[in-house]
């Protein structure tokens, strides 16, 4: 099954014309998922090869507006280019955020007389008052959102912190199990990690021609871990002829911050694959990055370190930052930000890369040696 990962967007604070506002999707076969949704996040997929009609979830890592103030005119962008059947059933958008983001949506959508042509379901997470200092808290007065629904919102769950874990359980299917974890930020933030379950492992079909089994219907029952009987009566299991299973891939995305909060992160995007990570400001702003509740490249090493991540995506740079390929003499050099990451991260087998709008990454699937 193929899995890759789109930047969207890869600078801060603001859509420039060389770096849109924070968005990324992932992609496996049958599930688009969005996170985060910075304004001009709807041009941004115009622009790729990518189709907005696609995505089915959508992660909010929190309630800046480079997040989120994309997120109301994507929909109803989504909304105008549907072509509903009449026979089939339209499928539940949900939304993941902090709370607040379903009284956001439900208020954006309502003055605005904005009618979806699909339902939508917006899941809160609850925040803990560590996320954040004093005045980036919001008032459960401000973000209680009321038993009046949108005409097209279902009823959505509020998820509370699990405390022998210290994650927020999102999402647990045949294919994946999505958790949440808290970070400090100005306002309360989180992480997203996206672990993808085991697949069974490879049919031996030498073996089974040998035994005398063609391929048919038994193929399926041994590969879904099913014993069959043979002709001769053998009953053959499928712990004999399957290869062991293989490990699923798991991409992890970090909101902005400053640092995770507890133990979440690490129990969460331990041995990640792909660990997304903010880097706005360089090394040698590290107290002003603290001060605005960033990080730096070296800040965001030390994260992928402590996860044993394969591979650490840098965004969400400040937009003095341009791509290396529209730089001129003088200007801030991007590149710098990977070497300050590769200076941590050195000896770990940990690769480095720098986001760029479109840049997409594929997650090759893991094979058993």
């Amino acid at each position: 099954m193929s899995m890759d990962i789109t930047i969207l967007g890869s600078g801060s604070a603001y859509p420039s014309p060389h770096r849109g506002a924070s968005a990324l999707v992932l992609r496996t076969e049958g599930e688009n998922w969005l996170f985060d949704c910075g304004e001009g996040t709807q041009t941004q997929f115009m622009r790729s090869q990518l189709k907005a009609s696609k995505i089915n979830k959508v992660f909010i890592s929190h309630l800046h507006g480079d997040h989120v103030f994309g997120l109301p005119g994507l929909l109803c962008t989504i909304s105008l280019n549907l072509n509903p059947q009449p026979d089939q059933p339209v499928s539940c958008v949900d939304i993941y955020g902090p709370r607040g983001l379903k009284l956001f949506l439900r208020v954006a959508l309502t003055l605005s007389s904005s009618q979806l042509l699909f339902p939508y379901a917006v899941h809160e997470l609850e925040t803990s008052d560590d996320q954040c200092p004093e005045e980036g808290r919001l008032s459960p007065a401000l973000t209680t959102s009321g038993d009046a629904l949108h005409p097209q919102e279902r009823p959505g769950r509020t998820i509370q912190l699990e405390p022998d874990t210290d994650c927020y359980n999102l999402i647990d299917d045949k294919q994946f199990v999505v958790k949440a974890f808290r970070l400090y930020h100005r306002v309360s933030s989180f992480g997203f990690s996206v672990d993808e379950k085991e697949r069974p492992g490879r049919l031996n079909t030498d073996l089974l021609k040998e035994l005398g089994l063609k391929p048919g219907p038994l193929y399926g029952r041994l590969k879904n871990g099913e014993s069959v009987t043979l002709e001769n009566g053998r009953v053959l299991t499928a712990g004999e002829v399957l290869e062991p299973p293989l490990k699923g891939r798991k991409v992890c995305v970090f909101g902005d911050c400053s640092a995770p909060l507890g133990e979440g992160f690490k129990r969460a995007c331990q041995g990640a694959d792909v660990l997304v990570h903010e880097a706005t400001l360089e090394d040698g702003q590290r107290d002003k990055a603290l001060e605005h509740g960033h990080s730096t490249p070296g800040m965001a090493a030390g994260v992928a370190l402590a996860c044993g991540a394969r591979t650490l995506v840098l965004h969400h740079f400040s937009q003095r930052y341009k791509p290396e390929a529209l730089r001129r003499d003088g200007e801030d050099d991007v590149t710098e930000l990977r070497c300050q990451a590769e200076r941590v991260l050195q000896g770990s087998g940990t690769q480095v890369v720098l986001a760029e709008d479109f840049l997409m990454l594929p997650i090759a699937l893991k094979r058993n040696l």
